[in-house]
C-alpha cells in the first residue's frame, strides 16, 4: 500500500508539474514550424528534403537539449533542491570562493542570464497568446483583423488578474495541460496517418544531409528550430516546486511523446500539401474542431504565460535578496504557499512591454525573430555555469567537465549564432533589453557594496560604544529600540542621530542586521545569531535564504522565546536610517553611474514593508552620505 501511495503521490505531482513547468515548451508547436518555413526574412523551401531535415533537427534538439541536458543532467546541479539561473549562479560562486577572478565572471554570467530571462518573460506571453489567437485566421479569413485586438484583451486580463494570485485556479492548470498534450498527440497521429513515411525523420541522417546539402539554409533553420526547446529553462527553474522525479516523469511519459507526434504530424501535412500550409498546426484539425482548438490553445498559452510571469516575480525576489535589484513592493497572494507573490511594478512593466511587442510585430512569425536570442543566450549561460559546478563541486576536474559539457555548449552556441543573424529583424530587442537590465543590476550591486563598505569604515564599534555608554549620563527610557543596520559590528547611524537630537536611549537597544545567503531557504533553527552586550545592548543577526520571506517581528518573537530578548510588540520601536546620497569626485563608479545609483536608491522601496514591520512602530532618521573614497 505504501508503494502505491508513493506512486500516486508522484503521479499527482507530475500532473501539477505538467501545468506549471511545461506550458512554454508545450505551446511551441503553435508557431515553431510556421516560423521555420514562413519567416519573412529567411524562409525555408517546403520540399521533402527540407521538411524531413527540419523535423530531424527538431527531434534531436528535443533529445539533446531538453531530455539529456536539462531533464537528466542540469537538474542534478541543484542548490538544496532549487534550480534556475540565480540559484545556479549562487552554486557556482560558492564553488569558486578562492578564485575571485572566476567568481567575478560567474557573477557577470548570472546577472546577464537573469536579464535575458526578463526579456523572455515579455516575449513569451506575446508570442504564445498571439499564435493561439491566430487560429481564428484558419477558421475564417475575415477574422484576421480581430487577431491583434483579441490578443491584447486576453493579455490585459491575464496581467490584471495577477494581483488575485493563481492559488484558486492553479489546480486546473495540470488537467488543462494534460488535455492539451493529449490533443497534441491525437492531432499528430491524424497527420502522420496521411504520410507515415515522415517517421523516417527520426533518423539523424536526415538532419546531417539537410545541413550538408544546404549549409546556409540549415544554419538559418536553427534560428526557428530552437523555438521547439523554449521553456527548457523552466524545467530547471521550477524544480524546487515539484522535485526532480515528477518533472522527469511528466516529460518522458507525456510531454515528449506528444510534442514529437505533433511536430511529425504537421510535417506529414506539409509533405502532402506542399506550398499550401500557412499555419500547419491548426490545419491539422478538422474544420468542426477549429473553434474548440482555438479555445484550448488560448487556455494553454495563458497558462504558459502565467508560469513565465510567476517566474519573473520569483527571480525578482531572488535578485532583491541577493543584492542585485532594489527593494520593490511584494504582495503575498496566498496564505498557504510562500511562492505565490505579486510585484506590481514588474507586472505593469511586463504588460507594457507585451503590448508594445504585439502592436509592433503583429504576428507570431515576426515575433519569432526576437524570441530566439533571449532563449539561446540563457541556454549558453546555463551550460557555462554548469561546467563550473561539475568541475568544482562534483570534483571531476576541468578536463572531464569540459568533455562532459562540450556537446551541450556546441549545440547552444550553434543555436545562438543562428539567431544572431536576426538581430536587425528583431533580435536587437532582447539584446538591448538585457544590456539595459545588466547595467542597472550591476550598478545597484556595485553601489550597494561600496555604500556598505563606506558605512563600515566610518562606523564606531558597537561593543565599545555599548561599554562606554555606562559611563555617560544618558537618559534611558522604558521599552526596546530596534535599530536596523547592514553592519552588525558598527553603531547604526540612526542610533547616533537619536542620541544627538533626542538626547535619549532606550532601556534595551537591539542592533539588528538582516543577511541574505546564497541558499534557497534556511530552517528556523539556523536563522538567528544573538549576542548580549553591556548596558542593555543586544546584537541580533537574522539570516534568510533567497526564497524566504523576511519578517522582522516574527524573528524578534523567536529571539524573545529562544534567548529572552526583551522585545514585546507593545513596547518596541523600530528605527530606520534614511540616507540621502550625494555624488563624490573620487567614488569607485563613474559620474553617470553614481547618478544612476542615486536615482535607484531614492526610488527603492522602504525596508518597512519589505521586512513586514508595522508602519506605526517605525521612526525614520535621515543622514547625508557623500559617495567618495
Amino acid at each position: 500500500m505504501r508503494v502505491v501511495s508513493v506512486i500516486a503521490g508522484r503521479g499527482r505531482l507530475a500532473v501539477l508539474a505538467t501545468g506549471v513547468v511545461y506550458g512554454d515548451i508545450g505551446t511551441s508547436p503553435l508557431y515553431t514550424l510556421n516560423a521555420v518555413f514562413n519567416e519573412g526574412g529567411h524562409p525555408i523551401a517546403t520540399d521533402p528534403a527540407h521538411i524531413l531535415g527540419v523535423l530531424s533537427l527538431i527531434f534531436w534538439s528535443l533529445m539533446i537539449v531538453v531530455s539529456i541536458k536539462y531533464v537528466v543532467f542540469v537538474m542534478r546541479a541543484d542548490n538544496q533542491g532549487e534550480g534556475g539561473i540565480m540559484a545556479l549562479m549562487a552554486l557556482a560562486q560558492r564553488s569558486l570562493q578562492s578564485h575571485s577572478r572566476l567568481g567575478g565572471g560567474v557573477l557577470t554570467l548570472g546577472i546577464l542570464g537573469a536579464a535575458l530571462f526578463y526579456a523572455d518573460s515579455a516575449i513569451t506571453p506575446a508570442i504564445s497568446v498571439l499564435s493561439a489567437v491566430e487560429g481564428l485566421e484558419v477558421v475564417h479569413q475575415d477574422l484576421k483583423p480581430f487577431v491583434v485586438p483579441a490578443t491584447l484583451v486576453i493579455l490585459w486580463f491575464l496581467f490584471a488578474f495577477q494581483r488575485r494570485g493563481t492559488a484558486g485556479i492553479g489546480r486546473w492548470f495540470g488537467p488543462i495541460m494534460v488535455l492539451w498534450f493529449l490533443t497534441l498527440a491525437a492531432l499528430g497521429v491524424i497527420g502522420i496517418a496521411r504520410a507515415p513515411g515522415i517517421l523516417s525523420a527520426l533518423n539523424p541522417i536526415y538532419a546531417a544531409a539537410f545541413i550538408e546539402e544546404s549549409p546556409w539554409a540549415g544554419f538559418l533553420s536553427l534560428g526557428g528550430v530552437v523555438l521547439a526547446v523554449t521553456g527548457a529553462e523552466a524545467l530547471y527553474a521550477d524544480m524546487g516546486h515539484f522535485g526532480r522525479f515528477p518533472i522527469q516523469l511528466a516529460w518522458f511519459v507525456l510531454v515528449l511523446p506528444a510534442l514529437v507526434l505533433n511536430y511529425f504530424g504537421q510535417g506529414a501535412l506539409m509533405l502532402t500539401h506542399a506550398g499550401e500550409m500557412t499555419n500547419p498546426f491548426f490545419q491539422l484539425a478538422p474544420a468542426w474542431a477549429l473553434f474548440a482548438l482555438v479555445g484550448l490553445s488560448t487556455a494553454a498559452t495563458v497558462i504558459a504565460s502565467q508560469a513565465v510571469i510567476s517566474g519573473a516575480f520569483s527571480i525578482t525576489r531572488q535578485g532583491m535578496q541577493l543584492g542585485y535589484i532594489p527593494r520593490l513592493n511584494i504582495l503575498q497572494t496566498s496564505h498557504d504557499q510562500q511562492g505565490q507573490i505579486f510585484i506590481p511594478v514588474i507586472n505593469w512593466i511586463l504588460l507594457l512591454a507585451v503590448i508594445v511587442l504585439v502592436l509592433g510585430f503583429q504576428s507570431s512569425s515576426n515575433l519569432a525573430t526576437a524570441y530566439g536570442i533571449a532563449v539561446t543566450g540563457t541556454m549558453v549561460i546555463t551550460s557555462a555555469l554548469a561546467l563550473i559546478v561539475v568541475s568544482r563541486l562534483w570534483h571531476l576536474g576541468w578536463v572531464k567537465a569540459i568533455l562532459l559539457v562540450l556537446m551541450f555548449i556546441v549545440v547552444d552556441l550553434a543555436f545562438f549564432a543562428a539567431n544572431l543573424v536576426k538581430v536587425e529583424e528583431g533580435g536587437w530587442l532582447p539584446l538591448s533589453t538585457a544590456v539595459t537590465l545588466f547595467v542597472l543590476m550591476t550598478t545597484w550591486k556595485q553601489g550597494r557594496d561600496w555604500l556598505r563598505l563606506k558605512l563600515q569604515q566610518d562606523a564606531l564599534s558597537v561593543c565599545d560604544f555599548a561599554a562606554a555608554l555606562g559611563h555617560e549620563q544618558i537618559t534611558r527610557v522604558a521599552g526596546t529600540g530596534v535599530f536596523l543596520t547592514s553592519n552588525p559590528d558598527g553603531v547604526p547611524h540612526a542610533l547616533l542621530h537619536n542620541l544627538k537630537h533626542n538626547k535619549i536611549c532606550h532601556e534595551h537597544v537591539v542592533v539588528l542586521c538582516v543577511r541574505f545567503l546564497d541558499v534557497p531557504s534556511l530552517p528556523e533553527t539556523a536563522r538567528l545569531a544573538y549576542q548580549e552586550l553591556p548596558n542593555g545592548f543586544h546584537r541580533l543577526v537574522v539570516s534568510y535564504g533567497f526564497k524566504d520571506t523576511p519578517d522582522i517581528p516574527q524573528a524578534l518573537a523567536q529571539a524573545a522565546a529562544q534567548y529572552g530578548l526583551p522585545a514585546s510588540p507593545m513596547t518596541t520601536s523600530y528605527f530606520v536610517g534614511r540616507e540621502t546620497l550625494i555624488p563624490g569626485r573620487h567614488a569607485p563608479m563613474s559620474r553617470w553611474r553614481q547618478q544612476l545609483f542615486i536615482g535607484m536608491f531614492r526610488n527603492a522601496g522602504s525596508v518597512v514593508s519589505y521586512f513586514n514591520i508595522p508602519p506605526n512602530m517605525v521612526v525614520e532618521l535621515g543622514a547625508q552620505i557623500v559617495l567618495s573614497r
